[in-house]
């Protein structure tokens, strides 16, 4: 089964069953949304805002209603293209999300198609209290070919990224990516952390452009978005990247993200392959859910 494929089949089912919209076209389209993974308020506003509009252009065709559908998800979900500014500059990216989102496969997906766009990358292992995650790092290390900087187990999270900082100076490479934890349970612990580190950069290269981006597993819907919620109160999220894009995934998290914390997502992982990950395209993104 393909992506969005039991929200398509929904979708269809119900645009097929009613000649015209009422009451309960409504009510049934409301629970689609929920269904997809967009939370109780937000389905409720987005199905007020198409009926609506609906009433507004005496609409009474299914199907012109679909239209209205997708643009009212798509407002607000558009990724302003200065998100991407990165691509351009040199950059440190800070990469953090709780145990289990797929954090590190991700750093090493996102570090091989930077390396395939002409950067030259290097890894930093900064969680350093996650058993595991410095010997995964080292594997997508190899794998992508990009230099790796790291140190013990138990090491200071800033001291790793300060090593960072220099081999990235030495080599000149444009992009350093940084895997710190993502310990929510203890939002100041974390903060902490990332204040010290956000100090260390600043002072060893002033001026140079920032990224935090928040890694979500999409198929755990709503749990997703707190996670959001939480993370972005905490330390200033710039972008997602939501993981797991497959036929597992509802879908409906990206919507609410978006519209809920005002942060763009700005990738995908759709499979296991280090090439299964790519630029998330809003726009195709809806179509592809409710076309």
């Amino acid at each position: 089964m393909g992506l969005f494929d039991k929200i398509k089949n929904a979708l269809d089912t119900v645009f097929g069953d009613y000649s015209q919209v009422d009451d309960d076209f409504y009510e049934e389209l409301e629970d689609i949304l929920v269904m997809a993974d967009m939370g109780a308020d937000l389905s409720s506003e987005i199905v007020s805002a198409v009926r609506e509009e609906a009433v507004k252009q005496h609409l009474k065709d299914p199907e012109e209603v679909r239209k209205i559908l997708i643009e009212k998800v798509s407002a607000g979900m558009m990724t302003d293209p200065c998100a991407y500014d990165f691509l351009k500059e040199k950059c440190v990216i800070l990469v953090t999300g709780v145990n289990g989102v797929g954090k590190t496969t991700t750093i090493g997906k996102l570090a091989l198609l930077l390396k395939n766009q002409g950067r030259k990358v290097i890894l930093c292992a900064a969680d350093t209290f996650r058993a595991a995650a410095i010997e995964q790092l080292e594997v997508w290390s190899e794998r992508t070919g990009c230099e790796l900087v790291k140190q013990e187990e138990g090491a200071d999270p800033a001291s790793v990224v300060y090593d960072g900082i220099g081999a990235m100076k030495s080599r000149n490479a444009d992009v350093l990516i940084c895997d710190t934890a993502g310990r929510l349970h203890n939002k100041k612990n974390l903060m902490d952390e990332l204040s010290k580190i956000n100090r260390i950069i600043d002072r060893e290269l002033p001026g140079v452009r920032k990224e935090v981006f928040l890694v979500l597993d999409a198929t755990t819907g709503q749990n997703a978005l707190n996670q959001a919620e939480e993370f972005s109160k905490a330390c200033g999220i710039t972008g997602i990247i939501l993981t797991k894009m497959d036929s597992s995934s509802k879908g409906g998290v990206a919507v609410s993200v978006c519209k809920k914390i005002n942060v763009p997502v700005l990738y995908m992982g759709t499979g296991e392959k280090a090439e299964d990950f790519r630029e998330f395209d809003p726009q195709s993104y809806v179509k592809d859910m409710f076309q």
